[in-house]
C-alpha cells in the first residue's frame, strides 16, 4: 500500500514522502497514529494543504522533545532486582519498567520510547536509548542491583559480580588456612600424647 507520511517515520522516510508499506503495517500502526495517509489524489491534495501546519506542529513537538532532552541525558535509573550469584537476573528488565522508573523521577516517558531490542537480564550498568521524537534521541543509564548499596557500588564503577568472586576466593583461602592451622594443631596433640 502506498502511503503519504505526516511526519519523519524511522527507517522509513521522511514527512510528505509518498512510500511503498506493508497493508499491514498501514492499517494497525501508520494510520491509526496518525503517522500517514493512503496515497489518493483527494489525500495528495489534502496533505499540500496541511502542510505548513504539520510542519510547525513537528517544529514546536522537537523544541518540546529538545528540552526534555537536556534535562534527561546523561539520567540514571535504578533498577532493584533478584538475582543469581553469577549476576543472572531471576526476571528482567523491560522498557515498562524503565519508564516507569524515569516516570518517577519526574520525566514524561512512554515505554514505546524506550529503545530496547532485547530485555535486560543482568546485573550492572547498560546504556538504553529513549526516542522522544523521530529526530531527537538521547541514552540514560540503567543500573541493575540487588539492593540499594551494591547500585552505589556499581555507580562509582565496581563490578559488582568481580567483587562477590574476590570475597569468594578470600573466603576459601581462609578457610584452607583455617584448615592448616588445625590440623598442625592436631598433630601438636598427637605428638605432645
Amino acid at each position: 500500500m502506498d502511503v503519504i507520511l505526516l511526519e519523519r517515520v524511522a527507517k522509513l522516510g521522511q514527512m510528505g514522502e509518498v512510500v511503498k508499506v506493508r497493508d499491514g503495517f498501514a492499517r494497525n500502526y501508520l494510520l491509526p497514529n496518525g503517522k500517514a495517509l493512503r496515497a489518493t489524489k483527494e489525500n495528495t491534495r489534502r496533505f499540500e494543504t496541511m502542510k505548513v501546519e504539520l510542519e510547525a506542529r513537528n517544529l514546536e513537538r522537537r523544541k518540546d522533545a529538545e528540552a526534555v532532552a537536556e534535562k534527561l541525558s546523561g539520567q540514571s535509573v535504578v533498577m532493584l532486582r533478584q538475582a543469581g550469584e553469577s549476576g543472572q537476573l531471576y526476571g528482567s528488565v523491560s522498557t515498562r519498567d524503565i519508564a516507569e522508573g524515569l516516570t518517577a523521577q519526574g520525566f514524561i516517558v512512554d515505554r514505546q520510547q524506550v529503545v530496547l531490542n532485547h530485555p535486560i537480564k543482568t546485573l550492572g550498568l547498560h546504556v538504553v536509548p529513549v526516542s522522544l521524537h523521530p529526530e531527537v534521541e538521547v541514552t540514560v543509564k540503567v543500573n541493575v542491583a540487588r539492593n540499594a548499596e551494591e547500585a552505589e557500588r556499581q555507580s562509582r564503577g565496581e563490578d559488582v559480580r568481580t567483587a562477590r568472586d574476590e570475597d569468594a576466593e578470600i573466603e576459601a583461602e581462609l578457610a584452607e588456612q583455617r584448615a592448616e592451622v588445625a590440623a598442625e594443631l592436631a598433630a601438636e596433640e598427637d605428638f605432645e600424647a
